[in-house]
């Protein structure tokens, strides 16, 4: 294990009630504040006069972005950069989800340049500075209320790109459980599965394993696998919701990694980012028809330790077994996870995806001629032959549907 320095300057007001500390919070960092949210699902909530409410208690004044979209848009973020660059904005305050805090995080990148954005994401612009980021929690999934990234997408360009710098990483979050009950059941299947994608992307990884983070991977992945199904049957159970959203903010906020090298080279973000570039799918939706897929191809002689270890301690499978037959069943227990016990749709086709764009996004997921990511290498050709087999229903060769 390499030397890593581990720095979360995230203050976290965790649980119900704790909205209170919002205009203090807000205030520590200037008066003006730009309120950032999506479609209006906070004000039928009434969260937004909830939130409003606590803002004009402290005397701060308020500009509004709204309309953020799932997958957000480069625009979005331009329109705000605009905003706060107009009302000279202190603080930004998103309350949503991931795809809220990500556009917050970039239009506070945005605001302290004189560039456009889109150039962090085009040709590689440092992200030295931002305004202050505040966050209000409503959905468990992409970690972006603890993390230093987020994904912008270019509907122009048909781009989805995800970037990380320090200065993103959000000064306060508020994560209150009760304010995921309203969350879809698809959308919380789909979280549920982002979750465990952003944890198992760092698990299986070419580097020699650290028990300690290994363990708590583990613990983080049968969290989900317990709880999610419970949040689905039923949505106010506050202990399943608060164990997802605990879980989905420590999937990724920079502990799992450690000082594993190659513990954030990943494969399924990637490649899912081209099907959401192109079809705006739900993030979740298509990391769970790759993941199987994935792991199916990846599974050889040389990566057989690691799901062995995945199939005994995340899903108990018989440690006595033949270690490919653990490994086997481990990727069969997961596609069953997501398709049956989730209710996702299990094929390319079922969401639309056409294989006539499967050259762009085999391109663009390389980066390049190869994608040195995850468990195991991946040219071109090999996402070509993954993508294909997500076309077909996911239930591996050895397995009874």
């Amino acid at each position: 294990m390499d030397n890593f320095i581990y720095d979360i300057p995230t203050k976290v007001y965790f649980g119900e009630n704790q909205l209170g500390h919002l205009g203090d919070e807000l205030g520590r960092f200037g008066k003006r504040v730009l309120l950032v949210y999506g479609g209006g699902s906070i004000k039928k909530s009434g969260l937004y006069e909830q939130v409003v409410n606590e803002m004009k208690k402290s005397g701060l004044e308020i500009f509004e972005l709204s309309g953020i979209a799932p997958n957000p848009r480069i625009d979005s973020v331009r329109q705000g950069v605009k905003l706060c660059k107009e009302n000279k904005i202190d603080v930004l305050l998103a309350v949503g989800g991931g795809s809220t805090i990500d556009a917050a995080k970039f239009v506070a990148a945005g605001s302290c340049v004189d560039f456009d954005a889109w150039d962090f994401f085009s040709k590689s612009a440092p992200i030295k500075k931002t305004l202050p980021i505040v966050t209000i929690l409503t959905l468990a999934a992409t970690g972006s209320e603890m993390d230093d990234g987020g994904v912008i997408s270019n509907p122009e360009t048909r781009e989805k790109i995800g970037l990380g710098a320090p200065p993103l990483r959000p000064k306060v979050s508020f994560l209150d459980p009760t304010l995921t009950y309203s969350v879809s059941r698809y959308q919380t299947a789909c979280g549920a599965v982002d979750i465990m994608s952003h944890i198992m992307e760092v698990y299986f990884n070419t580097d020699e394993s650290l028990y300690m983070l290994d363990c708590i991977a583990e613990g983080l992945l049968k969290t989900v696998i317990r709880y999610a199904p419970i949040a689905l049957e039923k949505p106010d159970d506050y202990e399943a919701r608060a164990n997802l959203m605990w879980a989905s903010s420590w999937a990724l906020n920079g502990f799992l990694p450690g000082g594993r090298k190659h513990a954030m080279d990943w494969s399924c973000h990637p490649m899912e980012h081209e099907l959401s570039a192109i079809y705006d799918i739900t993030h979740g939706l298509g990391l769970a028809i790759l993941t199987p897929r994935w792991m199916k191809y990846c599974l050889d002689e040389t990566t057989l330790s690691r799901f062995v270890k995945f199939g005994t301690n995340v899903f108990g499978i018989d440690p006595e077994s033949e270690p490919m037959e653990i490994a086997e069943k481990s990727i069969e227990m997961l596609s069953k996870f997501f398709f049956e016990t989730l209710g996702l749709d299990d094929t390319f086709t079922k969401v639309g995806i056409k294989k006539e764009d499967f050259p762009l996004m085999e391109k663009r997921a390389c980066g390049g001629d190869i994608l040195v990511n995850g468990v195991k290498p991946l040219h071109q050709e090999d996402i070509e032959k993954i993508y294909e087999m997500c076309g077909e229903p996911f239930y591996p060769d050895f397995a009874t549907p």
